[in-house]
């Protein structure tokens, strides 16, 4: 339960037990405890602390019973200060534990390495193929140049990819998501650090804020879809708008009302109310929406001129067989490893917060497990998109949105493990419910981390097409 905000804690009732020989067995039988003492500790005018104690004769549950609940309530004052009232619900020993501090000390370092290895690679690789390929003296070796690499694919490598207007609304949504994620836990690091506000305080505070400027964030979708896809010369732009505003709250919306219909048929106090729904859908209609066009009209206008290094060709280049390892779903399946893994540790803290109920404030740490992750993303997705081109297989956007997105496939399966050896959920209702939520979860996460690696390599492809001569 929950009282003033404070969370509050306490035994309905246990299973009966039966002496066996030295021991205790659990019998069939289940009892209810029906009277709860609660301890109220207040400073003036607020309520600092909330106890329970369940207390009375056990009550045997039967079929078609009535049961009487009784409660009782001591007022005790305290000097403690409002500000710090829930410093006792704060697990400094499990947040801030030793492990947590090196996992991220180990996941910062591997960034670091990663980071230099790609820079590494890809300067001195990317410098004898520019030597090799401005070769123009050498009749051999520029001939040699000519047979193979990613230069060859030049005249394709900035054709639209495949199925753009979806293509447009996931990179719209992306760039929303990632400007959204980045200011609210900037934000709330700011605001924990300073002492200015707790995210934690107020119950549903973090799904407001974040519908809130998921909101008035929409401008940013509707601008970054809107802008790739003219920039493509695409021309039903109506359809990009109404996919960018409609994709992710749509699909999280569709599984939030199958888990609502699933809840009312079990009575759940987890169902959302009609009105609230209501709520929901006009903020839809009446903010996302328009921003949304907003952004898409701004991003048509101003970003959206093809400006791209290299002219494309009117008929499409073959693409060559690639070795196994070089295939689209490998690459996919191992561009998330990676990222998964910089994000492991801090995934594990944030499910034991959200399905253990213990309240998270570490956002210091969120912000740079989000920083690193998306750093790793971006690195990763570039050597794979590097390795793509040079194989002459020009079709490097969707395999560079995919495998970064795929740390949310992870992130998911993860969450198989997690269920089954961290939490004791059964039945339909709990079922549904963690996994519904753990994929709305991992949608938006696929969708953030692929439209950031998809950045970082559109810009890496645009800087070594743009000093390459072209005959």
């Amino acid at each position: 339960m929950f009282f003033d905000d404070l969370p509050i804690w306490g035994r309905v009732g246990d299973p009966g037990e039966l002496p066996k020989g030295r021991g205790i067995s659990k019998s069939k039988d289940v009892y209810l405890y029906t009277h709860q003492n609660f301890t109220m500790s207040y400073n003036h005018d607020q309520v600092i602390e909330v106890t329970l104690r369940v207390e009375g004769v056990r009550v045997k549950i039967e079929p078609d019973m009535d049961v009487d609940f009784t409660y009782s309530v001591q007022w005790v004052e305290t000097d403690e200060s409002h500000l710090h009232r829930f410093d006792k619900y704060l697990e400094y020993n499990f947040f801030e534990h030793q492990i947590h501090w090196f996992s991220i000390f180990n996941s910062f370092m591997m960034v670091i390495f990663l980071v230099g290895l790609v820079a590494m690679i890809l300067t001195r690789t990317l410098r004898k193929d520019y030597a090799r390929y401005s070769n123009d003296d050498d009749e051999d070796a520029h001939d040699l140049g000519e047979e193979s690499g990613w230069k060859q694919v030049h005249g394709d490598v900035f054709r639209p990819p495949q199925h753009l207007i979806l293509f447009s609304a996931l990179v719209g949504t992306g760039h929303q998501l990632a400007v959204l994620v980045l200011i609210i836990v900037l934000g709330a690091a700011v605001g924990t650090t300073l002492h200015l506000y707790e995210l934690y305080a107020i119950r549903g505070t973090s799904v407001t804020i974040f519908l809130v400027l998921y909101s008035l964030s929409s401008f940013v979708a509707g601008y970054g879809g809107a802008g790739y896809y003219a920039r493509n010369e695409g021309k039903q732009w109506i359809k990009v708008m109404i996919l960018t505003s409609s994709i992710f709250p749509g699909t999280c919306s569709l599984l939030a009302f199958l888990l609502n219909f699933i809840a009312l048929g079990y009575s759940s106090l987890a169902s959302i109310p009609f009105g609230t729904m209501v709520a929901l859908f006009s903020m839809w209609l009446f903010l996302v929406v328009p921003l949304t066009l907003f952004g898409t009209v701004v991003g048509r206008n101003w970003s959206g001129r093809p400006n791209n290094p290299c002219r494309i060709n009117p008929v499409p280049r073959q693409v060559p067989q690639k070795r196994w390892y070089l295939r689209t779903p490998v690459t996919i399946l191992l561009g998330g490893l990676l990222p998964f893994g910089s994000i492991f540790i801090e995934n594990y803290f944030i499910f034991t917060s959200f399905w253990h109920y213990k309240y998270y404030y570490v956002y210091g740490f969120m912000l740079l497990v989000y920083l690193m992750l998306s750093v790793m993303s971006i690195c990763v997705t570039i050597v794979s998109t590097y390795f793509l081109l040079n194989s002459e297989d020009y079709r490097w956007q969707w395999p560079s949105f995919l495998s970064s997105a795929s740390t949310a496939l992870y992130v998911f399966l993860y969450s198989f493990y997690y269920f089954v050896y961290r939490t004791k959920m059964t039945g339909l209702l709990q079922i549904t419910f963690y996994f519904g939520y753990t994929f709305m979860f991992c949608f938006g996460l696929g969708i953030l981390c692929g439209s950031i690696g998809f950045i970082g390599t559109s810009i890496f492809v645009r800087h070594i097409y743009q000093y390459v001569k072209i005959d």
